[in-house]
Order: structure tokens, then sequence, then C-alpha cells
């Protein structure tokens, strides 16, 4: 089953959580808040609503609660690519790859690994 969708804002949100694990409503606005400009009300607003989607889990530690992550980065971003790739390429990659070779300079290093990716896949 695919994963909720989320705003950038929760996502900014789920990014600390990803990166630390557990964190308490001070934790994350110190990792996430402050860098954004957002007041505690706001950071406490989004993880509401990252619970609400269960996207994260609430526990009590000493008192005060922590949240940790309940979907994994890597079955967020598949979803999203897939999201991305239907909605904008009618499912095909083949086209993504091209717009981004067409409209973004791709750097010696960005061919060289595609082409280690096309290999590998075609020896799969």
């Amino acid at each position: 089953m695919a994963p909720p969708k989320i705003s950038l804002a929760e996502s900014r949100i789920m990014e600390a959580f990803w990166r630390e694990g557990a964190l308490s409503a001070e934790g994350v606005i110190e990792a996430v808040g402050v860098e954004q400009g957002w007041a505690p009300g706001t950071v406490r607003t989004l993880i509401a609503r990252l619970l609400k989607k269960g996207m994260i889990v609430a526990t009590r530690v000493e008192g005060q609660h922590c949240y940790r992550p309940l979907v994994p980065r890597d079955n967020y971003v598949r979803a999203e690519s897939q999201n991305l790739v239907d909605r904008l390429f009618g499912g095909e990659v083949t086209p993504l790859v091209a717009h981004f070779a067409e409209h973004r300079a791709l750097s010696a290093s960005d061919i060289r690994d595609l082409k280690a990716l096309i290999a590998k896949l075609a020896n799969e």
C-alpha cells in the first residue's frame, strides 16, 4: 500500500525523523522549525497531521511525547517517484530521463552513472 500524500512542509518534518529516528516535538522544532522559520505551533500542527496520516507514531518517554516514523523513507520515495512518472510522463521512465537530459546539463558523472545503471539493468 502506498504511503499517504504529504505536503512539502510535512516532508521536511519527515526528513528530520528519517535522519534522526525518534524526536520530541522540541527536537523537531530544533531540527527543522528554526531553520524554516516556523513557530513551535506550526511544527506541532505538522506533527499532528503526520500522526493523523499514519506517517509517524507517538510514544511517551520520560513524561513527554516522542515521535518516530512508521513509513520508511525508501517506501515514501518509491511511491512519490512513481506518482511523478505516472502523472507527468504517462508512467514511462524514458521521457523523464530525456526531459532531464534536454533541460538540465548532465555532468560527466551523471552520464557515467546512467550508463552503468543501464548496463546493470540490461544484464539482469
